[in-house]
């Protein structure tokens, strides 16, 4: 009967940040109005891998430019350990180029540290769910940087060549939904998902998940004007 009343466990989260200013605000703001635990705030990037491999937390937050190493270099050591742990950047920089080599590492999100708190704090939640998030003031150049994807095709032609479930499940990349959120969702399997997805990236001569979302959404916008 007691495990009726248990609470819902929190969202596990680390962070890693050189200034304590913005580590330390950004631990109490998740703890205290995110209903989240952050499990450790390091200023340390070499202490990262310990922490993940004793708390398996759901998401890591990490700065892009540190003293001694940078966000990339930190995650490719991580993924080297064999750890999935999904990865977040908060940083100053608004590099189309930084964005593009973060999309390319495989992160969860990109936010910028001068976003409103509750913006970060929500997009952070999103993001430990399964979310893809971006800072807004990001959007723009992400979907310029990924133009060239389409290889200079139509693309309305090269949506006509997905099938309608295809398409579904485009639309909800486009939303930033995790394959397995996409399986809940139209009652398929989570394999038959990824399938698609596969698929999706072939026929529309793309890469990633992410740039199919940002397809999708600049294909709607077309219309939108049209």
């Amino acid at each position: 009967m007691s495990s009726l009343n248990q609470e819902p466990a929190k969202t596990k989260v680390v962070l890693v940040d050189d200034h304590a200013l913005c580590r330390c605000g950004l631990r109490d703001l998740l703890q205290q109005r995110g209903n989240m635990n952050v499990v450790a705030a390091l200023s340390d990037p070499d202490e990262l891998i310990p922490v993940l491999l004793e708390h398996q937390p759901d998401l890591m937050v990490l700065d892009m430019r540190m003293p001694s190493t940078d966000g990339l270099s930190l995650l490719r050591r991580v993924r080297n350990e064999g750890i999935a742990t999904p990865a977040l950047f908060l940083t100053m920089s608004d590099s189309e180029a930084d964005l593009s080599a973060a999309l390319r590492a495989g992160v969860r999100g990109y936010l910028l540290k001068d976003m409103d708190p509750e913006q970060i704090m929500g997009a952070i939640a999103r993001a430990a769910r399964g979310e893809l998030v971006v800072a807004p003031e990001m959007t723009l150049k992400l979907a310029q940087l990924l133009q060239p994807g389409a290889q200079g095709q139509d693309r309305q032609g090269l949506l006509g060549s997905l099938t309608e479930r295809e398409r579904q499940i485009l639309e909800h990349l486009a939303r930033g939904e995790s394959n397995k959120a996409i399986a809940r969702t139209l009652d398929i399997s989570h394999d038959t998902v990824k399938l698609h997805v596969r698929h999706i990236l072939s026929k529309l001569h793309l890469s990633s998940r992410v740039e199919a979302a940002v397809f999708a959404v600049e294909a709607r916008s077309g219309n939108d004007h049209r």
